[in-house]
């Protein structure tokens, strides 16, 4: 085998881990691009030690051990990122401020594509959805990272407890005794995991069909029809969230007022439904980018907006056009 075709090989072999290794990290750190930094860092790592990889392990595992140190070492800034339900009460409208705080603050989106590998086993592929939901990805943050790492290889990845600890260099009670703290944790910080079925169900489709028919007719009425009562509405890199059909409408019709006539084009982050917002054009015809929304639903009503507003970084990373034509 010749040189080029060796290194061809190689690089084929561990681009083939990206997808899966991209949502590890991403689980591991919260940042869509810190996650894509961490898997291009492990593979220029293995790519350049790969004459050293002597097969005691699988590639893959192999792989893991250098993501997760890789994770690790930048987790030790002491940097854990939220949502903004986990960092104030809601605000009442009468209150409303849009006060941004740093990008690194926030839990960011992440397309399904870039974190979600194609399996056969429906039961694997509802596991993966569910680990990247944003609340999910949000209660790992409040795991010290080396239990984050343990919780994400024995309960997502489904990895036994004795490759964990080899992983880790240390002992599978160790890695019990971690797994149960971390179970502990996440126990009293997740929440109420949404319901969205994939494919989507029809009742699932119907109510998405109306809540676009409702958010670009902007009829209020229409879509508090379709919130749950305790809906919440955030704004990240703002930290004002809220809760209630009535403050989320009231809120849409002031200080959001500007979003009338938008347009929504569907896509996929999270394991939810999402959707590209994109405003009118204050300078001329068309559309252009405001938000990337994701979608929680839960027992028939939508119970979460998680609106991402900062389009430059965002409508790239989920290759969304820069522009709507007039007639979209």
């Amino acid at each position: 085998m010749s040189d080029l075709t060796a290194t061809t090989d190689i690089d084929s072999r561990l681009e083939g881990h990206r997808v899966e290794l991209t949502g590890y990290c991403y689980r591991m750190l919260g940042s869509a691009f810190e996650a894509e930094d961490a898997v291009q860092d492990t593979l220029v790592r293995a790519w350049r030690n790969f004459d050293k990889f002597e097969g005691r392990s699988s590639l893959r595992s192999w792989l893991y051990r250098i993501a997760t140190n890789v994770c690790l070492d930048m987790l030790k800034a002491g940097n854990k990122r939220a949502r903004p339900v986990d960092l104030t009460g809601p605000t009442p409208l009468a209150q409303a401020a849009l006060n941004p705080l740093p990008e690194n603050t926030w839990l960011e989106p992440m397309p399904d594509g870039r974190v979600l590998p194609s399996v056969a086993d429906p039961a694997e592929a509802a596991v993966a959805r569910e680990s990247v939901r944003l609340a999910f990805v949000a209660a790992l943050q409040h795991l010290p990272p080396k239990q984050r790492a343990v919780l994400i290889l024995r309960e997502v990845l489904a990895w036994k407890a004795s490759e964990v600890a080899e992983l880790l260099d240390t002992s599978v009670a160790s890695v019990n005794s971690a797994l149960q703290r971390a179970r502990a944790t996440l126990s009293d910080t997740e929440g109420t995991a949404p319901d969205t079925s994939n494919p989507l169900d029809d009742e699932q489709r119907k109510l998405l069909e109306r809540y676009v028919a409702a958010f670009e007719g902007y009829d209020m009425a229409a879509l508090t029809a379709l919130l749950h009562e305790d809906a919440v509405m955030t704004m990240p890199p703002f930290d004002l969230w809220l809760r209630g059909h009535d403050d989320i409408t009231s809120f849409m019709l002031s200080i959001g007022a500007g979003c009338a006539g938008s347009r929504l084009v569907a896509t996929e982050a999270n394991g939810t439904p999402a959707f590209a917002h994109y405003k009118p054009n204050p300078d001329g015809p068309g559309f252009v980018p405001w938000a990337v929304q994701v979608i929680d639903i839960s027992d028939g009503a939508i119970t979460g907006m998680h609106c991402f507003l900062d389009t430059p970084r965002w409508f790239p990373l989920f290759g969304l056009p820069d522009h709507l034509d007039a007639d979209a």
